[in-house]
């Protein structure tokens, strides 16, 4: 793969340099089967972390992209679920926490249909999956077609998504619920506080952060958030990972997720009629869920989507990046999109010192700068938002964020994330994501909507 740094591209010099030092991150963090998020902090295969690989891959080696979501899928349940890490077996247990041993997938989910080989977690995260199938299929469609790679991935996505919207549909609304903070991806967002404190903490002595051992403490959730987090993925594990058995200690329905959900429903309304089906039903589903956001997570007084807490069927009072990806929903009501370009320029999420946009409201009562997902400001959810002005005709506000993106991409050496008001890089350097989000927004055509909107 080295080769791919070599491959011409009609750019400028800085543009050059930083799509060749993220084709670099890209293969220092490739294992043979898949891309680490980071070689010290997540050295397994994480699941919308390898969907947005593939985005950033297709451009260097549409093949490399497929294998990237191929060996993800290979890991996909019976049930449906594609779990949120796939674990490296020649891995110590103690590289991560929590580790194989402590999910035992193959044994305690064996009656949803965990597989015997290789271990994994229970839980999920957001499902970008067919969206990136179908960017990559769209890169190089003749070796796509030579490989069956759609023909293959088909099938598992759609039943990934059946898995959503059936075991997962827990307030009976429509939407797709997380019964995890982990699930929706941005693990210790302050929607989630008010829901967490009525979870009882693991005792401390039940676990072993490894992340710490490579992450500064004050960048990551505190050890009470931590011993909340192992409750509920215990409690999970100790009842199967069967949905519909316990009363969930957390459950919720997140704005973020369900919008993925949508975008990857369109796109596999046109890996069907790629394939020659009728993907009809795929455009309906879209078109009922986008109604179900709108009606169950809209708040228009605060101009942004709301996640919902389905215990106590409310909607969480924080305002939060998760309410602002929506915009990448295409045929969202104008109204809508016109209230969510206000938000994004408004107070509460113009950031002084980048152009990116914080995880969390600026001038909300739990703001941290440093703090995972408690307000720094992260690279895929730019993506996403950038992806949805484009998709929406907002060229010149996707514009000023592409511009921030790369610039922050590049002066962070691809940090997981940045501090929105100093713009000093946090988390993990040289971050998958992070690199292969910038290499698309370099190299894919401008000129389409959302890049490439099937």
């Amino acid at each position: 793969m080295n080769s791919l740094l070599d491959r011409p591209v009609s750019t400028a010099s800085a543009a050059l340099t930083l799509r060749r030092g993220a084709a670099r991150v890209l293969i220092d963090n490739w294992t043979g089967t898949s891309t680490v998020p980071s070689r010290t902090l997540y050295p397994h295969q994480w699941s919308w972390d390898s969907a947005f690989i593939a985005i950033g891959l297709r451009h260097l080696s549409a093949r490399r992209a497929q294998q990237e979501l191929e060996s993800l899928l290979g890991a996909q349940w019976a049930d449906g679920r594609i779990p949120h890490i796939v674990f490296n077996p020649a891995l110590p247990h103690d590289a991560y926490f929590p580790s194989p041993d402590f999910w035992q997938s193959s044994r305690a989910g064996r009656p949803a249909g965990a597989p015997a080989t290789p271990e994994t977690s229970g839980i999920v995260q957001p499902p970008v999956h067919a969206l990136a199938a179908w960017l990559t299929h769209q890169a190089d469609p003749r070796e796509s077609r030579r490989r069956r790679f759609l023909s293959r991935a088909y099938p598992r996505l759609a039943a990934w998504h059946d898995y959503l919207l059936t075991r997962r549909e827990i307030g009976g609304a429509g939407l797709a619920a997380v019964v995890h903070p982990w699930e929706p991806g941005m693990d210790n967002s302050p929607c989630w506080d008010r829901a967490l404190h009525r979870v009882q903490p693991a005792e401390p002595e039940a676990f072993r952060r490894a992340d710490l051992d490579h992450g500064h403490p004050a960048d990551r959730p505190t050890d009470l958030d931590y011993a909340r987090y192992v409750r509920l993925a215990t409690d999970y594990r100790e009842a199967g990972y069967d949905d519909r058995a316990p009363r969930h200690g957390f459950a919720v329905e997140d704005p973020c997720f369900n919008a993925l959900l949508i975008v990857s429903e369109h796109a596999l309304a046109a890996m069907a009629h790629e394939l020659g089906s009728d993907g009809a039903s795929h455009t309906a589903r879209a078109q009922e869920l986008t109604e179900h956001v709108v009606a169950r997570l809209w708040d228009d007084d605060a101009g942004l989507f709301r996640a919902r807490d389905l215990t106590t069927d409310t909607l969480v009072d924080e305002r939060s990046v998760t309410g602002l990806v929506p915009l990448v929903v295409p045929g969202l009501p104008h109204d809508i999109v016109r209230r969510l370009q206000d938000t994004l320029d408004g107070p509460h999420f113009s950031a002084p010192a980048t152009r990116l946009i914080p995880s969390y409201d600026l001038t909300g009562h739990a703001f941290d700068a440093q703090r995972y997902w408690r307000g720094p400001a992260w690279f895929n959810t730019a993506w996403l938002i950038h992806r949805g002005l484009r998709t929406h005709g907002l060229h010149s506000d996707a514009e000023r964020l592409q511009q921030g993106f790369l610039a922050e991409a590049g002066r962070s050496e691809f940090a997981e994330y940045v501090d929105p008001t100093t713009g000093a890089a946090r988390g993990a350097r040289h971050f998958s994501w992070t690199a292969a989000l910038a290499l698309d927004l370099l190299c894919a055509d401008p000129k389409e909507p959302g890049h490439d909107r099937g």
